[in-house]
């Protein structure tokens, strides 16, 4: 019998029928990996017409999306942990805070290193947000006009 593809974290009931979640197990769900977001704009690009590799583990921040031949590389940041300057989704914790300044903070100190690592091999580079993918039209604009001056 085949294997079904099932997520190793098991179906959560809804909060009515259920005792609160701990921090922990809350944490444990977020995926890193096929996000919404990341599955919405790899349909777009391949839309498009593109064809790309995902999360290309020898590239420098390991893209969600490249090219090699091409020499491009989307990354879909979510708002909240890359800390999308100006976005409602990109809140501030109210726990923990200092853990969470700090921790933020390092994520876009480590983002903006390998975005520069990738640009000084000669790729381009696109940063798409969370808030963008909701909107399919402003994803859409982002990525023609990311891919209107590069060659296909």
């Amino acid at each position: 019998m085949p294997k079904s593809k099932s997520s190793a974290v098991a179906k959560i009931p809804p909060r009515r029928k259920r005792e609160p979640l701990t921090r922990s197990q809350m944490m444990a769900r977020i995926r890193s990996k096929n996000t919404k977001p990341e599955v919405l704009t790899r349909s777009a690009v391949q839309a498009l017409g593109l064809r790309f590799r995902n999360h290309v583990g020898d590239l420098p921040g390991k893209p969600d999306l490249a090219n090699k031949s091409h020499k491009w590389a989307i990354f879909v940041h979510g708002c909240f942990w890359h800390s999308h300057t100006g976005c409602r989704l990109a809140s501030s914790p109210k726990s923990n805070t200092g853990y969470w300044s700090e921790k933020l903070a390092r994520n876009q100190v480590r983002d903006a290193e390998k975005i520069a690592a990738l640009e000084s091999q000669g790729y381009r580079v696109l940063v798409v947000w969370e808030c963008e993918v909701r909107d399919g039209a402003r994803l859409q604009r982002a990525l023609e006009m990311f891919f209107a001056s590069a060659v296909r």
